[in-house]
């Protein structure tokens, strides 16, 4: 679990298309095997350490001839931004992805001091 430590918390939402692969017949769509896209992210001011960061769905494209593959991670956390991941592999054909995320950490205090 993780706590939080003083009462002024920040939360940051948005919501990131990673891929349009079927307009451009890209490897999501057309390809075989293990695939990844990886999208960054950037907080719209910094935490002041690594928030807990959500990942969801929100809207996916996917040819259901062929099993539904699919992995979203939030990867390289830091209190600046994350890296969106979505995996896919085997015969699944992505044509587009859309997830929200969803930030919740502390914020820097007026008088947090930073010692170098």
């Amino acid at each position: 679990m993780k706590r939080l430590r003083n009462h002024l918390i920040g939360i940051d939402q948005g919501n990131a298309v990673l891929f349009s692969d079927f307009e451009t017949d890209g490897e999501m769509w057309t390809g075989n095997g293990q695939r990844e896209r990886l999208l960054r992210i950037n907080f719209s001011e910094p935490f002041r350490a690594a928030p807990t960061v959500h990942l969801t769905l929100s809207m996916w494209d996917i040819d259901n001839a062929a099993v539904i593959r699919g992995d979203l991670q939030a990867e390289a956390i830091t209190n600046e931004g994350f890296d969106m991941v979505f995996r896919t592999w085997g015969d699944t054909r992505v044509a587009r992805l859309r997830a929200g995320w969803l930030a919740i950490g502390e914020l820097r205090q007026a008088d947090d001091w930073d010692l170098y």
